[in-house]
C-alpha cells in the first residue's frame, strides 16, 4: 500500500472534482466570454464555482478573481498593490517565513526600490503581533502575512495583526496567503481583516493550474498582465473553465466537513508527535499548537534527501520542505533559529482527511528502520 503523506505539496483530486472537470470539457466547452448560448453555459459554470468559493470565505462573488494558481494570486496581490498604492509610499511589512511566491516577489520589489521589513519569530519560535506593528511606519502601504506556514505548520497572528493595523492606519492594504489554511482551518475574510487573500485549488483535492485572489471591494490593483477584459480586466486571458469547475467542486465537497476533518487530523497529529517524542535521535521542528495538518521533524545523522529516498523505496512519500523549493534550502527553518545540521535532516509530513492511522504506523516503522540502516553506513 502506498502511503502518501505529502498533502501540503499537493492532494489527490477527488472523484467529484474529476467528474466536474470532465463534464465541463464535454458539455460546457465554450469560451465564457462568447455571447452565444454555448459561451453562456460555460460562464454559468464558472460563476457557480465563484459563488461556492466566495461563500466559503464570507465574500461576495464579484470580489474573487480566478488565476492560474496561488503563486500568480500572490504576485498579483503584491505587484498589483505596489503599482497602485506604492507610488509615494515604498514600505512593505511581511514575515520572514513566507512561501517563495511571496518571498521572491518581495525580493523583486526591493530591486525596484521598495523597502521590505521581514519580521522574524522570537527565540521561542513564535510570531507576536507587536513585532509586526512595531515594523509599520508612515511609509508602509502593505502588510503581507501567511496564515499557516507551509514547512512547519506555524500559525501566524494574522487576524490580530491586520485588525490592529487597520485600526491604526486604514489606508494600509493587507494580504494573506491562506493556501495551507483554506478548507482546513476557518478562513473568513472579515475575521482576518484581510483586503487580499490568496487561494489554491490543488491543495484541497482540486486540480492544479487554478487558484484565486480575493480582492475586497474598493481595493484597486494594477494588472500585471495585459490583454482582454476577463476577470474585470485585472486578470485578462480566457478563463480555464474546466479547472475552475473542478475548484468549485472541491470547495463544495470540502466545506461541510472542515470540522470533522480537523478533528481527525488533530488526532493523527497528536499521535505522531507522541510517538516521535519516544524515539531517540528525533527533534521536532513544528510547534505543538500549529496547524495539525503539518509535522516537521529532524532525524539526527541522516540527511533529508537520504531519508526521503529510503522511505520512497518503501512507498512512503513525504517531503523535505516546500515542494516549490525543488529540494533547495528555503531559509524558513533558519529563520526559526534551527541550525543547519538539523535543517539538513528535516522531514515534513502533511496530512489530509484521507490519512489513516496505519499510514503513521508504516511511517514510524520505516523511520526506525532508516535509523538502524542509514546511520551506520
Amino acid at each position: 500500500m502506498a502511503v502518501y503523506l505529502d498533502h501540503a505539496a499537493t492532494t489527490r483530486p477527488a472523484g467529484e472534482v474529476i467528474e466536474a472537470i470532465t463534464d465541463c470539457l464535454t458539455h460546457h466547452y465554450g469560451n465564457p466570454s462568447s455571447l452565444h448560448r454555448v459561451g453562456l453555459d460555460a460562464q454559468l459554470v464558472m460563476e457557480d464555482a465563484r459563488k461556492a468559493i466566495t461563500s466559503a470565505i464570507g465574500a461576495q462573488p464579484q470580489e474573487l478573481l480566478f488565476t492560474s494558481g496561488a503563486t500568480e494570486a500572490s504576485n498579483l496581490a503584491l505587484r498589483g498593490t505596489a503599482g497602485t498604492y506604492g507610488r509615494r509610499k515604498k514600505h512593505i511589512v511581511s514575515s520572514a517565513v513566507e512561501h517563495s511566491s511571496v518571498r521572491s516577489t518581495l525580493d523583486a520589489l526591493e530591486e525596484q526600490g521598495y523597502q521590505v521589513t521581514r519580521v522574524l519569530p522570537r527565540a521561542d519560535g513564535r510570531f507576536y503581533a507587536e513585532d509586526f506593528l512595531s515594523a509599520v511606519t508612515e511609509e508602509t502601504f502593505l502588510v503581507s502575512m501567511m496564515y499557516a506556514e507551509n514547512e512547519t505548520g506555524t500559525l501566524l497572528p494574522v487576524a490580530e495583526v491586520m485588525r490592529r493595523v487597520k485600526k491604526r492606519r486604514s489606508d494600509i492594504v493587507t494580504h494573506c496567503d491562506a493556501v495551507q489554511a483554506f478548507m482546513k482551518l476557518p478562513v473568513h475574510v472579515e475575521d482576518l481583516h484581510a483586503d487580499l487573500v490568496s487561494l489554491s485549488g490543488h491543495k484541497i483535492h482540486g486540480p492544479k493550474g487554478v487558484g484565486a485572489l480575493y480582492v475586497r471591494r474598493g481595493i484597486r490593483l494594477q494588472p500585471i498582465v495585459t490583454g482582454g477584459k476577463q476577470e474585470r480586466g485585472i486578470r485578462p486571458g480566457t478563463e480555464p473553465t474546466p479547472l475552475i469547475a473542478g475548484f468549485g467542486a472541491a470547495v463544495k465537497l470540502m466545506q461541510p466537513t472542515i470540522s470533522d476533518r480537523l478533528s481527525h487530523v488533530q488526532m493523527l497529529h497528536d499521535q505522531l508527535i507522541l510517538e516521535l517524542r519516544k524515539m531517540e535521535g528525533i527533534t521536532l521542528n513544528s510547534p505543538e499548537d500549529g496547524s495539525p495538518y503539518i509535522v516537521n521533524f529532524s532525524v539526527q545523522g541522516i540527511r533529508s534527501e537520504t531519508m526521503l529516498h529510503f522511505l520512497e523505496e518503501r512507498e512512503i512519500y513525504v517531503s523535505s520542505g516546500s515542494a516549490c523549493s525543488k529540494g533547495a534550502k528555503s531559509g524558513v527553518l533558519a529563520a526559526y533559529g534551527i541550525p543547519d545540521d538539523r535543517a539538513d535532516s528535516a522531514i515534513r509530513v502533511s496530512f489530509s482527511g484521507e490519512t489513516e492511522p496505519e499510514m503513521l504506523e508504516a511511517l514510524l516503522s520505516a523511520v526506525r528502520d532508516g535509523q538502524r540502516t542509514l546511520i551506520h553506513k
